[in-house]
């Protein structure tokens, strides 16, 4: 028996004796018939829509599609492909920018594991255990208690969770930590105790915040009313690896508390690979020290595009507004006494956020009031540009190009239900940052005069992989809607607008905090960004450089920053699913042979 197609968009329905069978699948139905008062309106699931079907000239949309991604794609052949080559390539080099390079075989290889490049990655891997345990055990148990205490809970902790992330200045909390105590003689177990406690105290806040946001959306009930195991695991794995990537690849701690020592003790991947190839000059050691971090980290990258893949992952949006449910207010008897228990442990458990956070923050924030110490140098408005403006050119480009090549992929779907696997020439460089490629990098930017230059400031990516990512699922997640209601404006634009500017602001607050770009492409003050210049400060004018903290993240930006972030958290984040597994929008394959 075959069925009438249904035109996209329409709203008719077929006439009953017409509906394709698998319209009617009982398990479908339960859920949605359940009294008000047994599901609270943040937990009902979103409305259903009508299978998409194939349409006459479907080819349209799936080649324009294809056609959104080729920016992105040269945007990642730039940013990321070519100094993967160029960094490969310098490894089997002996090269110093000065002499012509001559050919080293393995030779560099050999040196960096005489060097201890093992102990270096058992020193990451050190670091990255409290992280990771705040991560998966802490996030998730502060998600879940503030899902399970109600509405009020769930956006108080969101609120909440916006201050650690506007608040990120790691190059701030590590000048404060080295100018608040005293220069004592470190043992090598004390450097790392002291490094190792240090970077747990101040990741503490950022890593709870940004993996509870992320289980929250996942806790969010899914269409069958039941618990969202899958999603939970899936943004489990998923933040475990980005964890570990971003340890793995940790500068800025070591650099500043303990420059490496004593003995090269507290010398990690990146920290060691830019000592070798910037103050001895051996740029072939650190480019194979570079191309070994970028292989473990393509392995993560693509361990977790696969997971993504294979979970059929996504991102929905559950409306601007809760539907119709109960009245507001506790349950009577034991249920109404439970969430005022779980709402309780809830405010106690961020309250324990908050005093580890401003403890860790503590040294730097005793200068964020005060007006900027400057020995010498630019002025601050020339500050202020080199610190702002280079990163937000950045942010702009990459996060727009990661939005339109999402939208090709998760909306138009150019290859179906495959549309993901399109993610995988991504997924190596998912989580690379500036370190494993600041030798190539850098390489361009001396060879095309950039030093010391407006544009040599810009952090070399063009493209944001992480918001590639997030954009696709959100687009996957919201292309049921555009398809059944056939506004691509009010179904797609404008609730993706609000993660388009989340995502900008935090690439930008990423970039302009960061240390090791502007060391190497800015060694002359007069275009230092704030970060590199309180450093050159702390350095030379120990007794008096407290106050040059404050031009990290001054107050009016740490401001902005805490507003845009607390009404994203309450007002958007909130209404995002992280949800897993096959949607009911999607229709369900017919049995073999037909249907009778």
């Amino acid at each position: 028996m075959s069925y009438p197609e249904q035109p996209i968009g329409t709203g008719q329905v077929p006439p009953v004796g017409q509906h394709p069978p698998q319209q009617y699948r009982p398990e479908q139905y339960p859920p949605h018939q359940q009294p008000p008062h047994q599901q609270p309106p943040h937990q009902q699931p979103p409305p259903q829509y009508p299978p998409r079907q194939a349409a006459a000239g479907s080819a349209g949309p799936a080649l324009l599609g294809v056609v959104l991604l080729l920016p992105a794609l040269v945007a990642l052949i730039l940013s990321y492909v070519v100094p993967t080559f160029s960094t490969v390539l310098t490894s089997f080099r002996q090269e110093d920018l000065i002499r012509t390079p001559r050919s080293a075989g393995v030779d560099n290889y050999r040196t960096i594991f005489e060097d201890g490049l093992l102990s270096q990655i058992g020193l990451v891997v050190l670091l990255a255990l409290l992280p990771l345990a705040f991560a998966l055990v802490l996030a998730p148990l502060l998600a879940l208690v503030a899902d399970r205490a109600g509405r009020r809970a769930r956006l108080l902790t969101r609120a909440v969770l916006a201050l650690p992330v506007a608040g990120y200045a790691p190059v701030a909390m590590f000048l404060g930590w080295r100018l608040h105590r005293s220069e004592p003689e470190f043992s090598v177990a004390g450097a790392r105790l002291e490094l190792t406690w240090v970077v747990a105290a101040t990741s503490f806040g950022l890593v709870v915040a940004v993996a509870a946001t992320a289980f929250l959306s996942a806790l969010r009930r899914p269409e069958s009313g039941r618990w969202p195991f899958q999603a939970v695991l899936t943004v489990a794995g998923f933040v475990g690896l980005a964890v570990l990537a971003a340890v793995i690849q940790i500068y800025t701690a070591p650099a500043l508390l303990t420059g490496g020592g004593p003995t090269r003790s507290t010398v990690t991947p990146v920290l060691g690979a830019v000592q070798v190839g910037f103050v001895t000059f051996r740029l072939g050691v650190g480019a194979a020290t570079s191309t070994l971090l970028l292989v473990m980290l393509g392995v993560l990258g693509l361990v977790a595009a696969g997971l993504l893949v294979v979970t059929r992952t996504r991102i929905e949006f559950d409306g601007w507004r809760d539907r119709p449910g109960p009245a507001p207010g506790p349950a009577p008897g034991p249920a109404g006494g439970r969430s005022g228990l779980l709402f309780g442990i809830v405010v106690a458990a961020l309250v324990v956020l908050l005093a580890v956070f401003a403890w860790a923050a503590a040294p730097w924030l005793r200068y964020a009031f005060s007006s900027p110490d400057m020995p010498g140098g630019p002025g601050l408005p020339e500050i202020l540009v080199d610190t702002w403006l280079p990163p937000l050119v950045s942010a702009l480009v990459s996060v727009g190009l990661a939005a339109v090549a999402g939208f090709g992929i998760g909306a138009l779907r150019p290859l179906g239900r495959w549309s993901e696997l399109l993610l995988l020439p991504f997924a190596p460089w998912l989580f690379v940052g500036t370190g494993p490629l600041a030798i190539a990098n850098f390489k361009w930017v001396s060879e095309n005069d950039l030093l010391n230059t407006f544009l040599g400031l810009i952090p070399p990516v063009w493209l944001s992989v992480p918001a590639l990512f997030v954009c696709t699922l959100l687009f996957r997640g919201l292309e049921p809607r555009w398809r059944s209601d056939g506004d691509p404006a009010r179904t797609v634009l404008l609730p993706a607008l609000p993660m388009l500017a989340a995502a900008v602001l935090l690439t930008w607050l990423f970039h302009a905090q960061q240390l090791l770009w502007p060391l190497l492409v800015a060694p002359s003050l007069e275009n230092a960004p704030a970060p590199l210049l309180a450093n050159l400060w702390a350095q030379q004018f120990r007794s008096s450089s407290g106050e040059s903290l404050s031009l990290i993240l001054p107050l009016p930006f740490l401001v902005l920053f805490l507003l845009a972030f607390v009404a994203l958290q309450v007002g958007y984040l909130d209404r995002l699913a992280v949800r897993a597994g096959r949607s009911s929008a999607e229709p369900v394959p017919p049995p073999p042979g037909g249907a009778g």
